[in-house]
C-alpha cells in the first residue's frame, strides 16, 4: 500500500477537494503516469460525452479502469465525492443492469439518480429531443440515455451542455465494454497478448468491442454470418486504432477458426431489442452454427473464459452448461458494470 493510501482513507467524510487531489496523485503513482500527465488525462474527462467509446484514447481507458479497480478495492474512499450531483437516466428500452448499476453508482458516490421512463416524459407525446435536452440542462448535471436509435443520443448530446452518456443504443454500448475490459484485466491480468473471439451477431456490443479491444491492444476475432457483419464505421475505427495499439482484428465466417486458441469466447443474443420481427429468420441463420457450446469452447485454450453481456437466451446463443460452467465469468462482468460506471461518473462529474 502507498503511504498516501492511509492519508486518503483517513480523510473520509472530511475535505472533499483535498481527497480528490490525493486520489488522483496516488492513481498516477499506481498506474505509472507522471503526475502532470495523469492529471491531464483526468481533466480530459471533465464534461465530456460518451456515445461510442471512440471518444476515449487508450490512455484514458487505462486511467478509468485503474480508478475502477481502486473503487472496487477501497469503496469507502469515494463516499460522498459526488455530493449534490444529479444524473438523469432516460429509458426508452427496458433495463436491469444499466439502470441498477448507474443508480447504485450515484448513490455510492453521494449523488442522486432520476429514473425517467420515455413514456412518462413529454417525449412520448412528441416533444422534440432538443427541447428536452435544453430543459434537463437546467435541472441536472449529466444525462444517461438508453434508446433505440443512436441518432436520438446524438441529438441529445448536440443540444445538451452537460455530459451525455450512452446507456445503450442500436449501434453502441460503451458502458458494457468498459466493464468487460475491467473484467478481462481482473481475470487475465493483462491486455497485450490476449485473444478474444466474439461469436454471433455484429450488433452494438460487437461494434463497441471492436473499439475497446483495438484501443488497448487485445486481439479480436469476430465470427458472424454473411450479412450480419459489424457496422462499417466500427471496423474503420478498429483498423485505425489497431495501427496505434498493435492489436489484430479479423472478421471471419467460421466460428471454429475464430475461437481456435482464444483466451476469451464472447457472445450476445442473436435477436436484439428492436429486431423481434426478424426472430425466426435469425434463428434459422445463426442456430446451431454460431451457438457457443462445449464443443466450440474446446477449440479455445484450456483456460479460456466465457463472457456474455446478459440477458442470455439459453439454448440459442449459448448452452446452459457453458453459461453456468466453471469457466464462465458473466456474473463478474455484470458486477463490474457498477465499478466501471462509478469511475466514469466520477471522472466526468467530480
Amino acid at each position: 500500500m502507498f503511504p498516501l493510501d492511509l492519508a486518503i482513507d483517513g480523510m473520509v467524510g472530511e475535505n472533499i477537494r483535498l481527497r480528490r487531489k490525493k486520489i488522483y496523485l496516488i492513481l498516477c503513482l499506481r498506474l505509472g503516469f507522471e503526475v502532470i500527465i495523469g492529471l491531464g488525462v483526468r481533466e480530459s474527462f471533465r464534461g465530456m460525452d460518451l456515445l461510442t467509446l471512440q471518444e476515449l484514447s487508450g490512455e484514458q481507458i487505462g486511467f478509468l479502469l485503474g480508478l475502477a479497480v481502486d473503487m472496487k478495492e477501497r469503496p469507502k474512499r469515494y463516499e460522498g465525492l459526488l455530493n449534490g450531483k444529479v444524473l438523469a437516466m432516460i429509458f426508452e428500452k427496458p433495463s436491469t443492469r444499466t439502470r441498477i448499476s448507474f443508480e447504485v453508482a450515484m448513490y455510492k458516490l453521494g449523488g442522486y439518480a432520476l429514473n425517467l421512463r420515455w413514456d412518462e416524459l413529454q417525449l412520448s407525446r412528441g416533444e422534440p429531443i432538443k427541447d428536452t435536452a435544453r430543459v434537463l440542462n437546467r435541472y441536472v448535471d449529466a444525462i444517461m440515455a438508453r434508446v433505440y436509435r443512436h441518432s436520438e443520443l446524438e441529438e441529445l448530446a448536440r443540444y445538451a451542455s452537460i455530459p451525455v452518456i450512452n446507456g445503450l443504443s442500436d449501434l453502441w454500448h460503451p458502458c458494457q465494454i468498459l466493464a468487460d475490459l475491467l473484467t478481462i484485466k481482473e481475470v487475465k491480468g493483462r491486455f497485450r497478448g490476449v485473444k478474444l473471439a466474439y461469436i454471433g451477431d455484429g450488433n452494438n456490443v460487437c461494434n463497441t468491442l471492436l473499439i475497446g479491444c483495438s484501443k488497448i491492444g487485445i486481439d479480436l476475432n469476430i465470427a458472424c454470418p454473411r450479412g450480419y457483419e459489424p457496422y462499417s464505421k466500427a471496423l474503420e475505427w478498429a483498423y485505425e486504432n489497431s495501427r496505434v495499439s498493435g492489436s489484430k482484428v479479423k472478421v471471419l465466417e467460421d466460428p471454429v477458426e475464430a475461437v481456435r486458441d482464444a483466451d476469451i469466447v464472447y457472445t450476445d443474443v442473436f435477436i436484439s431489442m428492436g429486431f423481434e420481427s426478424e426472430a425466426e429468420e435469425r434463428r434459422r441463420i445463426f442456430i446451431p452454427r454460431y451457438r457457443v457450446d462445449a464443443k466450440l469452447m474446446s477449440y479455445a485454450k484450456p483456460d479460456a473464459v466465457f463472457m456474455h453481456c446478459l440477458p442470455a437466451h439459453r439454448g440459442e446463443e449459448v448452452e446452459e452448461d457453458v453459461l453456468e460452467g466453471t469457466n464462465s465469468i458473466v456474473w463478474l462482468q455484470a458486477e463490474n458494470r457498477l465499478y466501471a460506471q462509478m469511475a466514469l461518473l466520477y471522472l466526468t462529474l467530480g
